[in-house]
């Protein structure tokens, strides 16, 4: 595929929704969520992706039942146990970004271990969004600026340098499934001028034909970057 985008990123909505459509508990909808980041991951890779950002776990989502964010952290060291051989295989990096030192130790844990298990992919970097707020992002990186007390542009490229995201490129396109129409604290300053995609199609459901659909529709649109 030609002018596919570098970097896809995607908020994963709509899996409370899938379950409660057929009548099910919501953790059972985040279950078939995982088979949804199974079938992104193992396509983006085949297409030629080389950057994908999953947004899992918000800083926002501390608010739910301490149930659902057990089980949530749950399925996070699951997905690690079951798939870092895969990503190996794939050659696939880990990556994460949010304030990784707010999770629960053994969550911590096992996600360092994933980084460093397979930091030598080269394929393609997966990246998990967990316990990711784009205004906290932005909040620690101003601290650490401001820190450092640089003057002029030097502070533009110190403030960047500390991001979360500063090891990637600003996401090309920018995906978020279930019908809602809105960022959620997302990305905020790297998706300036990514495209966005909305779809109905709850994250469940997600898979190659919907992916191959947004990629799509990125393909048909002129980026201008503020240009003509």
């Amino acid at each position: 595929m030609k002018n596919i985008p570098k970097h896809i990123a995607i908020i994963m909505d709509g899996n409370g929704r899938w379950a409660k459509k057929r009548g099910l508990a919501r953790i059972r909808g985040h279950s078939e969520g995982a088979k949804a980041v199974k079938r992104a991951v193992t396509y983006s890779r085949k297409i030629g992706i080389k950057f994908l950002t999953l947004f899992a776990f918000s800083t926002e989502n501390w608010k739910r039942s301490g149930r659902e964010i057990k089980f949530l952290f749950s399925m996070l060291i699951k997905y690690l146990d079951k798939e870092k051989n895969s990503l190996i295989k794939q050659n696939i990096r880990l990556r994460a970004i949010g304030d990784l030192e707010g999770l629960p130790g053994n969550v911590l844990s096992k996600l360092k271990k994933a980084i460093e298990e397979t930091s030598s992919g080269n394929a393609m970097t997966l990246v998990v969004a967990v316990n990711y707020g784009s205004r906290d992002e932005i909040k620690r990186a101003v601290k650490k600026t401001v820190e450092k007390n640089a003057p002029g542009a030097k502070a533009s490229e110190i403030f960047e340098g500390a991001l979360d995201t500063n090891f990637m490129p600003d996401p090309d396109l920018l995906i978020r499934t279930s019908g809602e129409m809105r960022l959620s604290n997302f990305l905020l300053y790297q998706s300036a001028y990514s495209e966005l995609y909305f779809t109905k199609t709850l994250w469940p459901d997600f898979g190659p034909r919907e992916l191959r659909r947004a990629i799509d529709a990125y393909r048909e649109r002129k980026r201008r970057f503020g240009g003509y």
